[in-house]
């Protein structure tokens, strides 16, 4: 198909749309979800624990919390109990079992189905590229994007920074939206914070008090973890 990328090694598009477009002729997929989601993931399961992906913030991820014998996340960003924020996060116990609601990045990793999904931050982009590596020949790296208060997707640039950061560090044939991802993480890597503070995810994150959450989700290559969709939940490959 004309937008699949399918003449490339390594594919780069955003959003569920660009998900639905690129993972059927994927051998693995990696979402970006870098303020908060793919942050989060790579927190928790870095400990040992585990995340079950959920799309709503309504009271099913309450029901499917209570189903699967896990913890729920807040449904709000919260610094005191566990939620979205990555920060609230550095507690959890290794033997938890966390639902994180999140329309983002949930969504794109739930909408896989049976591709080999993982999600990714700059965290542990490192990582990740390298073990997709052993294992896919054509990647799929997928930037979540964030929304408007319509609904549609906004393109951002922490998640274009992210998916940059993993496709520079993988090798094939780039399409030239991926090349132009690897471009946008070459701009900034010097200096990652001022980027992700500076731009509007990261203001907004500042404005209301989660400075901290662009701290954590800046630094770079300092997880090992490799965050992997199996079944229900994301667990760390890293072994």
């Amino acid at each position: 198909m004309l937008f699949d990328q399918a003449d490339y090694d390594l594919r780069c598009e955003w959003g569920l749309q660009g998900l639905l477009r690129l993972a059927p002729v994927a051998d693995a997929v990696i979402v970006m979800d870098i303020l908060s989601f793919s942050t989060s993931v790579d927190i928790v399961v870095a400990k040992g624990a585990t995340v079950l992906p959920w799309q709503w913030n309504d009271d099913s991820a309450a029901r499917y919390a209570e189903e699967k014998q896990a913890r729920l996340a807040c449904s709000r960003r919260s610094p005191d109990s566990f939620s979205l924020s990555p920060a609230s996060l550095l507690t959890i116990s290794p033997d938890a079992a966390l639902v994180l609601p999140s329309p983002n990045g949930s969504e794109l990793c739930l909408s896989a189905h049976n591709i080999p999904t993982f999600t990714a931050c700059l965290r542990n982009a490192p990582a990740v590229a390298a073990h997709v590596a052993r294992i896919a020949r054509r990647i799929a790296v997928v930037p979540a994007g964030e929304r408007w208060s319509d609904g549609s997707l906004r393109p951002c640039l922490e998640d274009w920074i992210g998916a940059g950061a993993v496709l520079s560090l993988l090798s094939g044939e780039r399409s030239p939206e991926a090349d132009l991802a690897v471009a946008a993480f070459e701009r900034f890597r010097g200096d990652l914070t001022g980027a992700l503070s500076g731009c509007g995810s990261g203001r907004e994150l500042i404005e209301r008090g989660f400075f901290s959450d662009v701290g954590l989700a800046a630094e770079y290559a300092v997880s090992s973890a490799v965050p992997m969709l199996a079944g229900d939940r994301f667990v760390n490959r890293a072994s």
